[in-house]
C-alpha cells in the first residue's frame, strides 16, 4: 500500500502522520507541489492521498493548486482515502464546491476544539470527549461541502473538521506537528508576519504529549481505511 503526501513548502511535512503509516506497513512518498510535481500525479498512482498545509491560499491561481483540486475530486469519486491538513482541508472543501475565505481572526497557537455530536459515531473520532487542546496555524476557513459531516469547532473558527463520504477528512488544526516542527515554523521567513503579530511566544511543548496520543489514534484509524477503501461513487 502506498500514500502520496503533497507538500506545499518543505517545512510543512507529514510529521506525526508518518509513524501511523509505518505501523500499518504503508509506504509514503512526498509530492512536492511547489516543485510542480503535482501535475504528473494520477489518481491510480496511490491507495490514498494526503494534502498538507502551507502559507498560500486554496484560492490562489497557481498551477499546482488547480492540479490538486482536480486530483482530490477524482480520488473522492474513486473512493480512495483522502486526508487534508489546514490548507489541505481547505483544498478538499474547495474541490468539492465549498467556499474558502478569510477567517475573522488568525488562529495561531494552542487552542481547544470541541467535537460535534456527530463525532461520537465517526470512525476516526469515536470515543473522544472534548475539549481537546490542539495546535493551530491558519488565517482562512471554509464552508462545509454539500453532504459533509461537521465534526469539530473552536471558539475562533467554526469549521475545524469534517468528513465527506466514508473516508475523506479535512482537519483545519495541526495534529501532525511535533515540538521540533513548531520551532522550525516560527523561524521560517514565510511565517514571519504571523509570528510578529503573536501576543506571546509559542510554547512548542505545551500539549505535545497529548497531541502525540491523539495523532497515533486518529491517523492510525485513517490508515485502516487504506486496507478497505470505500467503493467508487
Amino acid at each position: 500500500m502506498r500514500v502520496l503526501v503533497f507538500r506545499h513548502v518543505p517545512f510543512e511535512h507529514a510529521g506525526l502522520i508518518l509513524p501511523a503509516l509505518e505501523a500499518a506497513r504503508i509506504s509514503c512518498q512526498y509530492v512536492d507541489a511547489f516543485l510542480d510535481q503535482a501535475d504528473s500525479v494520477s489518481v491510480s498512482d496511490a491507495d490514498g492521498f494526503i494534502f498538507m498545509g502551507g502559507p498560500m491560499s486554496a484560492n490562489d491561481g497557481l498551477g499546482y493548486i488547480h492540479a490538486e483540486l482536480s486530483l482530490i475530486r477524482q480520488a473522492v469519486e474513486a473512493g480512495k482515502p483522502v486526508l487534508g491538513i489546514c490548507l489541505g482541508a481547505q483544498l478538499i472543501a474547495k474541490a468539492l464546491g465549498a467556499r474558502v475565505y478569510r477567517n475573522p481572526v488568525k488562529e495561531i497557537g494552542w487552542f481547544p476544539i470541541w467535537w460535534t455530536p456527530q463525532a461520537a459515531s465517526d470512525p476516526l473520532l469515536a470515543g473522544l470527549e472534548g475539549p481537546e487542546t490542539v495546535f493551530h496555524w491558519h488565517g482562512e476557513t471554509f464552508d462545509l461541502p454539500d453532504g459533509a459531516v461537521w465534526l469539530a469547532r473552536s471558539e475562533r473558527c467554526q469549521h475545524q473538521a469534517f468528513r465527506v463520504g466514508e473516508n475523506t477528512y479535512g482537519f483545519q488544526f495541526h495534529l501532525e506537528v511535533t515540538p521540533e516542527m513548531i520551532q522550525d515554523w516560527v523561524r521560517q521567513d514565510a511565517n514571519s508576519n504571523d509570528v510578529r503579530e503573536l501576543e506571546a511566544e509559542l510554547d512548542p511543548f505545551y500539549n505535545a504529549q497529548r497531541l502525540t496520543e491523539l495523532s497515533s489514534l486518529i491517523f492510525g484509524r485513517w490508515a485502516d481505511f487504506l486496507q478497505s477503501p470505500a467503493p467508487p461513487k
